[in-house]
């Protein structure tokens, strides 16, 4: 199996097990007389088969990510790592952009008057350029789960 293929298992694993707990809390409760929807114990097992079954990919997942280099020095693990750093580099980029680019209707002379403490094109420019970068690492990233079989 396929390192992509096992991150599509893992995700609808973890779509299931939100769905068994969504049921079972549907469960949980009757009044007095009342039947539940489902059988609480016929979902508990299943849970529990469920999370051994999502145990099992993340551990696979999380090895060959740790064991599989994209290039010399840097395995997927190192790229997934650099990936969400440069996200939220750039997230927080792109809302100091917002923020200081936000304009203020003046009314009248005596209102206060707002400037910017930040070159705002040039932020741009980062935001532009680490988005970029994480669209080339992250387009590394695929190809490598899409050739790269799961380990044991």
């Amino acid at each position: 199996m396929k390192l992509s293929e096992a991150l599509i298992l893992r995700a609808d694993c973890q779509k299931r097990i939100e769905q068994l707990r969504q049921r079972l809390i549907r469960s949980a409760r009757v009044q007095e007389g009342e039947q539940p929807p489902e059988n609480p114990s016929a979902l508990l097992a299943e849970l529990e088969t469920s999370l051994r079954e999502l145990t099992d990919l993340i551990q696979r997942i999380n090895k060959t990510n740790s064991l599989t280099n994209l290039r010399e020095g840097v395995t997927i693990s190192d790229a997934l790592a650099q990936r969400d750093t440069l996200l939220l580099k750039r997230s927080i980029y792109d809302s100091l952009v917002s923020a200081a680019a936000l304009n203020q209707n003046r009314y009248s002379q005596s209102e206060i008057k707002y400037f910017s403490t930040v070159n705002i094109t040039e932020l741009q420019a980062q935001v532009d350029r680490l988005s970029r970068e994480c669209r080339e690492l992250d387009t590394t990233i695929q190809a490598a789960n899409w050739n790269t079989e799961l380990m044991d």
